[in-house]
């Protein structure tokens, strides 16, 4: 149970079509919110308010240069998450379906 807990704010910032875009341009490589910006037709505040829901899921880290701020993907919260829904997807002898207590009730 407190794994799944731990992936609700990622699947909850991944929620949105934005934050989904911002993360595929950053599967690229590091980029300035500047750059990004370019690519969505959004206010720079907006553009922060998505940056900073992905950025506290942890989905992407901030890195200070300068006056800038450069993001990148967290690579070892993607490879949690990859493994973390691997595991809910596939049968395995944990998983929630053998734990039920009536099976066949809808036939």
């Amino acid at each position: 149970m407190e794994t799944e807990i731990k992936f609700v704010p990622i699947f909850k910032a991944l929620a949105d079509e934005t934050r989904l875009k911002i993360v595929e341009m950053l599967s690229c490589g590091e980029l300035c919110a500047c750059d990004i910006l370019e690519s969505f037709q959004i206010t720079q505040p907006t553009l922060s308010y998505h940056l900073k829901i992905l950025t506290d899921s942890g989905i992407i880290n901030g890195r200070k240069e300068g006056s800038w701020i450069r993001y990148s993907i967290n690579e070892e919260i993607v490879t949690s998450v990859n493994e973390y829904w691997t595991n809910i997807t596939t049968d395995h002898k944990d998983c929630i379906c053998h734990n039920r207590k009536e099976v066949g009730i809808c036939e």
